[in-house]
């Protein structure tokens, strides 16, 4: 029996997979207000929603990975900037040197330039 893959589902589990780190990638350079990490992920091509943001952030927060900042604002409520605490840097480092290691595992795998063997009836 043939199974069909739905590509959709599997580019969605590879983009959740990341999504941490490209959202502590955003973060490490300097506090960070929920709305400018959905604008840069979305520039950068990678899609989040705010909906999927916030418990995001709120579940590194409570692992002690993030702290944040009130910051009044003359235009609507107080906004709230997120930073980095020193476990949440080390932390990112260490996801830093693994995606180095799975990017270059991958490229190298994606990069060969071998020629598959033809497919046969039998396969």
């Amino acid at each position: 029996m043939e199974t069909k893959f739905n590509i959709e589902n599997t580019q969605s589990q590879m983009r959740r997979g990341i999504l941490e780190f490209c959202i502590l990638s955003v973060i490490r350079r300097g506090e960070a207000y929920p709305s400018d990490i959905v604008e840069e992920m979305r520039e950068a091509k990678l899609q989040v929603l705010e909906g999927t943001l916030y418990p995001l952030l709120t579940r590194l927060k409570n692992a002690g990975l993030l702290t944040y900042r009130w910051v009044e604002s003359s235009s609507g409520p107080p906004r709230k900037y997120f930073s980095l605490t020193e476990s949440g840097i080390e932390f990112y480092r260490k996801l830093e040197g693994t995606w180095d290691e799975l990017a270059n595992a991958v490229n190298t795998l994606k990069d060969k330039q071998e020629s598959l063997p033809p497919l046969t009836d039998n396969q």
